[in-house]
């Protein structure tokens, strides 16, 4: 396990220690967040005006609501990747079939032609005969 960072930060105004197995830079980030956050709700009209308990109330369920816009999110990336993954299993399996075909058709091709060679040979030698018999 790693080490516990203990680290300084400064939200809406006050400094507030922070600690966690997170790296200091992570905890002043998170910090960041929150600020930005205090600061976007400053900006609504009347958010001045409430209550401390109402604008943690705000405050939690903007960053609530972050979050599961997020997480919808990457459950939604997470499926598409599970749809990509299923495609790409089922483009290899066709890509190996027409492999397993390909061959196939080239061992096919090769007796054919073995087979014409054949022929031809025999071809060959029955008109080298019939010129034989016809010469006679």
């Amino acid at each position: 396990m790693s080490a516990k960072n203990t680290t300084k930060v400064l939200i809406d105004g006050k400094i507030i220690t922070l600690s966690g197995y997170e790296s200091e830079e992570y905890l002043q980030k998170v910090a960041s967040y929150i600020n930005n956050k205090i600061a976007e709700l400053s900006q609504i009209s009347g958010y001045k005006r409430q209550t401390p308990e109402t604008k943690h109330t705000l405050l939690s369920l903007n960053i609530a609501d972050d979050y599961f816009k997020v997480k919808n999110m990457a459950e939604s990336l997470e499926e598409d990747i599970e749809v990509k993954d299923k495609e790409n299993y089922d483009i290899k399996h066709d890509l190996i079939a027409a492999q397993i075909q390909l061959e196939k058709m080239t061992r096919e091709t090769e007796k054919l032609k073995k087979d014409k060679d054949e022929l031809d040979g025999k071809v060959k030698e029955l008109n080298d005969e019939l010129d034989e018999f016809l010469k006679q």
